[in-house]
């Protein structure tokens, strides 16, 4: 395998997670040159509608994975949170690498808090699952849909088109702006979004070789979370247009996995936290059963979730929409 490339989307942050899988995979296989393609995915170009109301899972991948199959690219790098669970036939998910910060933030003025933010302040929030979660904490708030790349998302901010706006952490500090946080949302009060802050490796199912130099940038231990909050979100049917999360670590020897659905009004939470001390935590590394026992898991969250009515919770967000405006 004398050249390796890579599938990104164009975005300031999509190619800096793609540089930063080239430089892994030069360290560890210097022998192999890596190179970079760009694709551009639907969600990068329809940026004036609501990404609930597109109703497309695949809006950041789907093209990238078209390139995947017809051989351009040797592996597509993604924000794990912006992958659907169902992948194309001949596709697979050859890993994560080690997780990043997780949590969603704000940004806002220096000094200020959500809390602390008045009555009626704008603030900017692309995914429902933030919405209903913020929405539970503080409904007196005007929240707002915002789209584009994170630079022009957090600009708003800046100009005052917005007062404050709720993004991933790990986007914000992975572009050095970590300035720019002015609070972390603890997971009690905001459970981040299926694969927030993990980088995954998509790869042909058959392409032994590929699969086995993505194998020496991984993680054993991203790979069992993100595989457990992803079997919660298939087996709810989630995605953009529903507000569910999941978020999965370690404790510990622990396994914990938080699991919530709510109304987009935020007038309902449904939390799960379960947890379970894996058979062989010491071999993580080297055996499938931690990954059954993390699945084992999402589906008793799930099962505590479905106990709860999160299915017609969820149903309802369905047919509600977001009818927020565009900022």
């Amino acid at each position: 395998m004398p050249c390796l490339k890579i599938g990104s989307r164009g975005s300031e942050l999509a190619l800096w997670q793609a540089h930063h899988v080239a430089d892994r995979l030069r360290l560890v296989r210097p022998d192999i040159q890596v190179e970079i393609e760009v694709v551009k995915t639907k969600g990068d170009r329809v940026l004036d509608v609501a990404l609930s109301k597109i109703g497309d899972k695949g809006l950041f991948t789907k093209e990238l994975e078209q390139a995947l199959l017809d051989g351009r690219v040797d592996v597509c790098v993604h924000s794990m949170k912006d992958v659907p669970t169902v992948l194309p036939e001949g596709l697979v998910l050859a890993g994560c690498l080690e997780r990043a910060d997780a949590r969603d933030a704000l940004v806002a003025v220096p000094g200020a808090t959500f809390a602390s933010l008045p009555s009626g302040a704008r603030v900017g929030t692309g995914a429902l699952r933030r919405l209903a979660q913020l929405r539970a904490v503080r409904d007196d708030l005007e929240y707002m849909e915002v789209r584009g790349n994170l630079d022009t998302r957090i600009a708003k901010v800046r100009d005052g088109s917005l007062d404050a706006i709720v993004l991933a952490a790990a986007g914000i500090k992975r572009m050095g702006w970590e300035r720019e946080i002015v609070e972390a949302f603890p997971v009690d009060v905001v459970i981040p979004a299926v694969g927030q802050g993990a980088i995954g490796l998509e790869i042909r199912a058959d392409d032994e070789a590929v699969a086995r130099v993505c194998a020496l940038v991984c993680d054993a231990v991203t790979n069992v979370c993100v595989t457990a909050e992803r079997c919660v979100m298939r087996a709810l049917d989630g995605g953009c247009q529903v507000p569910l999360g999941a978020y999965a670590r370690f404790e510990g020897p622990e396994l914990v996995l938080d699991a919530f659905a709510g109304r987009l009004d935020g007038t309902l939470a449904l939390r799960s936290r379960l947890r379970t001390k894996l058979s062989q935590p010491g071999c993580l590394v080297e055996t499938e059963q931690a990954v059954r026992e993390a699945r084992a898991l999402a589906l008793a969250a799930v099962e505590d979730l479905e106990s709860l009515g999160a299915r017609a919770v969820l149903d309802e967000a369905r047919v509600a929409g977001d009818e927020r405006r565009l900022a």
